[in-house]
């Protein structure tokens, strides 16, 4: 049984992540852009080997699903070479889970994407998929220290 649990706990985070993509729905998580929370937080808050491959192939399928030619998987790139060349920002002992820099990494790419085709609806959209990701991002990377317990 303590095998099982412990294959468990190191699966969680591709199962969440995998788990968030494929909950999609066109108003509460068009083209599985969910699955951006546990990619952010297991790459850049708790880092897991092999993570940051994994969240990469994610933010290509959000890419694919949405239409969006590549960014949010160059957004990603940009923020895990960014993190690597950092030394005054520590992603691991910020407070609440690193949720102000989870913000800004939606934030920019929401802001981006709202520049480059502007419109109300679109503005809207994006206004409101950032309050939502925000909003779910406690929830959800509470969830690992659930699993982790």
């Amino acid at each position: 049984m303590y095998v099982i649990m412990t294959i468990l706990k190191q699966m969680a985070p591709f199962l969440i992540t995998l788990f968030l993509w494929r909950l999609s729905a066109y108003f509460w998580n068009p083209a599985g852009i969910l699955c951006l929370i546990p990619v952010f937080y297991y790459t850049f808050v708790r880092p897991i080997k092999n993570f940051a491959i994994f969240g990469l192939i994610f933010c290509f399928l959000i890419d694919y699903r949405g239409d969006l030619a590549l960014f949010w998987t160059c957004l990603y790139c940009l923020f895990y070479a960014i993190n690597g060349f950092q030394k005054y920002i520590d992603f691991q002992n910020t407070d609440n889970n690193a949720i102000y820099m989870f913000m800004a990494f939606i934030g920019i790419g929401f802001f981006l994407l709202s520049v480059y085709g502007f419109s109300w609806t679109n503005f809207v959209n994006n206004l409101w998929l950032f309050l939502w990701l925000s909003i779910l991002y406690t929830p959800i990377t509470a969830l690992d220290n659930w699993v982790k317990s």
